[in-house]
């Protein structure tokens, strides 16, 4: 073997690929040609300077992440989610006293007949159906959605009757001021619904990490020919548009 072909070879062996002769055949060559061993030293040691560097002396930047670091975020609208699971127990307490019978206006002292027993069945349903939806609402705020309009509908209507039961006579003040939880329950959800309209998650914190780092600065870039006009308004997810 000539010296050309072991360093090669040695160079292969360096590498850990595989070699063009046989490794014997190379350790053979070595143990005869000093030559060869200095330039494997040699090769071992550059080949080590390249792999192996001193690790770049960076600047402890610790404190002043802490010190820029955002606060955590505090739970909106945490004291009227509370309110409001407070008044859904409320609520579903009465629902639970018309069931079993223990309040003022139970099955047992309800009379009139079938249809007036039908009309207080519902009124109970209603009771616990208000309860429930109070409580998912306290527990997942952007349950308002769906529940604001429903009682929305329900208040205005219940207003009215009861103005009008007021001024007849139908209904003592009472009864009337009975529909407060219901009532001071709408409003906890008109509250809770400002509080969780925000942007999608995510969105707020990228207008800030934009508007920190400055690029909503930059310079206007120009269109190419044949682009359509940019018009620096950011576009619409795509899962938002309408389908055609």
């Amino acid at each position: 073997m000539d010296c050309l072909t072991c360093r090669e070879a040695l160079s292969a062996r360096l590498d850990g690929e595989q070699e063009p002769v046989e490794p014997s055949r190379t350790d053979d060559h070595l143990a005869g040609c000093r030559s060869c061993r200095d330039w494997q030293a040699r090769a071992a040691h550059s080949a080590r300077l390249l792999r192996v560097r001193p690790v770049t002396q960076v600047p402890d930047l610790t404190a002043r992440i802490l010190d820029e670091a955002p606060l955590p975020a505090r739970t909106p609208g945490l004291v009227p989610r509370v309110l409001l699971g407070l008044v859904a127990v409320a609520q579903l307490g009465l629902a639970l006293a018309q069931i079993f019978g223990t309040g003022p206006s139970s099955h047992g002292g309800h009379g009139g007949g079938p249809l007036s027993l039908h009309l207080f069945n519902e009124s109970t349903a209603w009771n616990l159906a208000l309860g429930i939806g109070f409580y998912w609402a306290a527990w997942r705020p952007r349950g308002t959605t769906g529940l604001l309009p429903v009682l929305t509908g329900f208040v205005v209507v219940l207003l009215g009757y009861s103005t009008h039961d007021l001024i007849t006579g139908a209904a003592p003040l009472s009864r009337v001021l009975g529909h407060g939880l219901v009532l001071a329950g709408w409003l906890l959800l008109i509250v809770i619904r400002r509080a969780h309209r925000d942007p999608a998650p995510g969105a707020k914190a990228t207008q800030d990490a934009t508007r920190h780092l400055g690029l909503d600065d930059e310079p206007p870039v120009a269109a190419e020919p044949g682009d359509e006009p940019r018009t620096g308004r950011h576009l619409r997810p795509a899962g938002r548009h309408h389908a055609a």
